[in-house]
């Protein structure tokens, strides 16, 4: 039970990444346009000139400002198309535009409830807001998380039903958007009567978490670190960035929920004195970690590396530690961590939650899209100025995580004799390591489970079509199963119509097999079957 859970949550995090992807480059917009058009920052720089308002340069800003805001302003139903893509198992396209389906009929489900009793004036204060311009309730990317997870279940549920020759049309992948609008129909009127108490947990949940104060940012911060091996930090600190666990704020007479939300509303709004620090709290703390801390690691392990092997493991090394002090990628170094000494990471994860707690004490308001690179540094910390930011706490904080890093880390691999990269038995490669590597030592093999189910029919289509490498493209209309292939004379019509099509129409590279409207179950089960070849 334990285990079919924690795959459930892996594939939930992984589910995630798909819209968290979007962040780095909305951010981006919105650093560079919220700090060109920032006119104290111009008058500091003495840019206004050539940036002003005015300027075909400001416009320019301007415009990448509006569209890194209007993603963030839309997370919600970015989840909720993202999460059925990566939740999906197949024909993931019908899962996205069920997501968007599904997340406008609930929402209007809750709007049209607002509006028959008595409209947002009988509502608690704040619990409402306009959602791509519908009333409803401030869900935030939970609501869109609901959406997405739901309508992946039914999607995998039904993807390939068969209904009654008379409804036989419906069946399939075109059965998904209907059975998702009419469950969210539904859904939408229950989390009417069930949101409002759900936000008021949501929200006390936050404000426990703000309350535990220097504390609360330490275990945030460890357990932040200590879930990568698993895959399961992005289901940790989402809530915090993107929901009221992370904190609530009024930016520009606007209720805000989400640390991360909350900081690019503030970073979009001009006349911010100092970034709120209660939500940065939950962000800052990468930066001395990757841009000083691990780069110090690699530069432990470089030098307790064998003098023979010493060039081989800077190659690795060098370039593992540029990567997380620009990108914030850190994968290489960490895992290399696990794999040879499992020690090292849980004393990486300590140095993380204390590097989250000292920027919260020396309030560091500094946030950040995906990633504690010094890119994000630079746009959301040193551009925008040290008075808004305490950015240089930074660097001081960085330099003496660099120096312990270094020294601690030498020391313990020099100890106890750590096979860090240079250090490995000369039969053994010099390399970094990654999480395929750490699964296959925890799982005592490097082995596969690729064995699939036996499709009979989908074997006989695909063996009249001329086989997988004749295929060059696989859909199907309202009746019929077209496929697209580089050698027509290989199609077999005799076996295609032994599997039980009324047709086969040929015309150059175009195949259309004719089954009737029980052709998108067809369909699917080819496309399961040979991605399982």
């Amino acid at each position: 039970m334990k285990d079919k859970i924690f795959a459930v949550l892996q594939r939930i995090g992984r589910s995630f990444m798909l819209p968290i992807a979007i962040l780095p480059v909305a951010g981006l917009f919105l650093g560079i346009g919220g700090s060109f058009t920032n006119e104290t920052m111009l008058q500091t720089y003495k840019l206004t000139s050539i940036m002003g308002p005015r300027t075909i340069l400001n416009d320019f800003f301007a415009i990448l400002n509006s569209a890194g805001s209007v993603v963030f302003d839309n997370l919600p139903i970015i989840f909720a198309m993202g999460v059925s893509i990566g939740m999906a198992k197949a024909e993931k396209e019908v899962a996205a535009l069920s997501g968007a389906i599904a997340f406008f009929i609930m929402h209007s489900s809750i709007g049209a409830l607002i509006k028959i009793n008595g409209g947002t004036e009988q509502m608690l204060n704040g619990s409402t807001t306009s959602v791509l311009g519908i009333t409803s309730l401030q869900m935030g990317v939970f609501g869109g998380i609901i959406v997405g997870l739901g309508v992946a279940a039914l999607h995998n549920r039904f993807y390939k039903i068969e209904l009654p020759q008379v409804l036989s049309f419906f069946g399939g992948t075109r059965f998904i958007p209907i059975i998702s609008a009419i469950t969210y129909l539904f859904v939408g009127i229950l989390m009417f009567f069930i949101w409002p108490t759900i936000q008021v947990g949501i929200n006390k949940v936050g404000a426990l978490v703000i309350s535990s104060g220097y504390l609360g940012t330490f275990v945030y911060g460890f357990m932040e670190r200590a879930l990568i091996p698993f895959g399961l930090h992005h289901v940790f600190y989402l809530p915090f960035w993107q929901t009221a666990v992370g904190g609530t704020a009024t930016v520009n007479g606007v209720l805000v929920e989400g640390a991360q939300n909350i900081f690019f509303a503030e970073l979009a709004a001009p006349g911010i004195q100092h970034f709120n620090t209660e939500a940065t709290r939950f962000m800052a703390g990468k930066f001395p970690l990757m841009i000083f801390g691990l780069p110090g690691a690699a530069l432990a392990m470089y030098r307790c590396a064998k003098p023979e092997k010493r060039k081989v493991a800077a190659s690795l090394l060098v370039s593992a530690a540029l990567t997380a002090m620009i990108t914030g990628i850190t994968e290489p170094l960490e895992f290399t961590f696990l794999f040879v000494a499992p020690i090292l990471y849980v004393i990486h994860c300590i140095f993380a939650g204390l590097a989250y707690m000292f920027m919260h004490i020396f309030k560091v308001g500094v946030g950040m899209t995906f990633s504690g690179g010094l890119i994000d540094m630079t746009l959301f910390g040193i551009l925008q100025g040290n008075a808004k930011t305490n950015w240089i706490n930074i660097v001081f904080v960085g330099i003496v995580y660099f120096i312990v890093y270094y020294f601690l880390f030498s020391f313990l691999i020099k100890k106890f004799n750590f096979k860090t990269p240079g250090r490995e038995d000369d039969d053994v490669e010099v390399k970094l390591y990654t999480r395929a590597d750490v699964n296959s030592k925890k799982d005592g093999s490097n082995t596969e489970n690729k064995n699939a189910g036996k499709d009979e029919l989908s074997a006989l289509i695909l063996e009249g079509l001329g086989g997988k490498d004749n295929l060059s493209d696989v859909d199907c209309c309202a009746t019929r199963l077209r496929v697209t292939v580089h050698e027509p004379e290989k199609v077999n019509e005799g076996i295609l119509k032994s599997t039980g099509a009324s047709g086969v129409i040929k015309k150059g590279q175009g195949v259309q097999v004719i089954y009737g409207p029980r052709v998108s179950v067809i369909k699917s089960n080819l496309e399961t079957y040979i991605n399982s070849l």
